[in-house]
């Protein structure tokens, strides 16, 4: 039974519900580019020279993204209970500012899939990583009593 004590609660979980299905979708894509069913050179910015230096990546990228996931699930166990864990939420925050990140190098990609692709998904997933790890404003915060 899903039991929600605040909207935020509700907004955090619907964002981490949208990074369940976005991170679903980047490790298929990872994992199609691995089984070469996508060209290595049309992703990471064209900058792969070889097979092995895109299984070294692609290795990379489908453990951290397995990673990540399995972080946002212990967040979402987490929200559910209405308790906190401050490891948990330091590790959002750095999810965050790496997709901010990842959102400025794509801006350099030279594949307009990727330029544009790349671009929004990091960008949505950056914000929706704030989104998860906002506090939310007490009442005495907001100036209501």
């Amino acid at each position: 039974m899903l039991h929600l004590k605040n909207t935020s609660d509700m907004s955090q979980k619907a964002a981490l519900i949208i990074m369940f299905f976005i991170l679903g979708i980047v490790l298929v894509f990872h994992l199609l580019i691995f089984t070469e069913q996508i060209p290595y050179d049309k992703v990471w910015a064209g900058k792969l020279n070889s097979v092995e230096e895109m299984k070294s990546f692609e290795t990379f990228s489908i453990l951290f993204n397995v990673f990540m996931l399995c972080v946002l699930i212990i967040k979402y166990k987490l929200l559910q209970r209405g308790k906190r864990n401050k490891i948990i939420d330091i590790l959002i925050w750095i999810f965050a500012a790496f997709f901010a990140l990842n959102t400025l190098g794509n801006l350099f990609a030279q594949s307009i899939i990727e330029l544009i692709l790349g671009t929004l998904v990091t960008m949505i997933s950056a914000i929706l990583c704030f989104i998860i790890v906002k506090k939310e404003k007490t009442k005495a915060q907001q100036g209501v009593l």
